[in-house]
């Protein structure tokens, strides 16, 4: 995929990065190991649906950069955790908001999701306990209200709000594959950090860790982004996609400009 950035995108990347560190920045009480319980990642997730994957996620990374700066100071770290995880998180959320993804292939997926998030949390549910530092009930009600939640979310939107399908399956396959990456690398490197983590991760913490992570921010993408999306493409209809079949059923994606 080549990058092909217009002024315009990259006004929407300083804004968006802008926003995003700030917001980071303010809602920074709500953290939990590290983590942020970051309602700002709505931000480059409406910027990602509404300028692209490229935009999304250089913007995302760049604000998550100095988001970290400003909160813990520790750019090593966020440079080798947090700015990945974020562009991918947002880039996947912008790439696949311009498919056309099936009611079927939707449904699978989520069904797919549910399995694989829960069984495990619920297998491995004292060390999610020790991690939250919760009890099994409280720690289960948090899931439930969010990830469970948010993927029944999924569901029901694809089912009846068709033209938010792919931006309700880019959101959860970008949390998904963000959130590992940020769990695994955040353990490989916690020894290297051990001024901040106090003792190395063990490989137990990888699992609550990821599930952590997409509990406290896939609501808020879910939940407030697609609204926020509408009104702005409403207001500037040259930010709408136009999605072009291909011969495999994908999509070429293309701005109006």
């Amino acid at each position: 995929m080549n990058i092909n950035l217009t002024t315009k995108d990259l006004t929407a990347i300083v804004v968006c990065s802008a926003l995003y560190a700030v917001f980071g920045y303010v809602t920074s009480g709500f953290s939990f190991f590290g983590i942020g319980f970051l309602p700002a990642v709505l931000i480059p997730a409406v910027f990602a649906a509404l300028y692209g994957p490229w935009v999304g996620g250089i913007s995302g990374a760049i604000g998550i950069f100095i988001r970290d700066v400003l909160v813990h100071g520790n750019a090593p770290l966020s440079l080798v955790a947090g700015v990945p995880a974020n562009f991918v998180l947002f880039f996947l959320i912008g790439y696949l908001y311009t498919k056309n993804i099936s009611l079927k292939q939707a449904l699978i997926f989520v069904s797919l999701a549910i399995v694989g998030l829960l069984v495990p949390s619920i297998v491995f549910l004292p060390d999610m306990t020790l991690f939250a530092g919760f009890s099994a009930g409280v720690f289960l009600l948090i899931f439930g209200l969010t990830i469970i939640g948010s993927l029944v979310a999924i569901a029901i939107v694809s089912v009846y709000w068709k033209e938010w399908r792919s931006y309700a399956i880019g959101a959860i396959v970008g949390q998904i594959a963000g959130g590992l990456l940020l769990s695994i690398t955040v353990w490989a490197v916690s020894p290297l950090f051990l001024d901040y983590f106090g003792v190395p991760f063990g490989v137990a913490l990888v699992l609550p860790l990821f599930v952590w992570t997409i509990a406290t921010e896939i609501p808020f993408i879910i939940i407030a982004g697609p609204p926020i999306i509408a009104v702005v493409q409403s207001a500037f209809p040259a930010l709408r996609y136009r999605n072009k079949p291909q011969n495999k059923g994908g999509t070429i994606d293309q701005k109006n400009r």
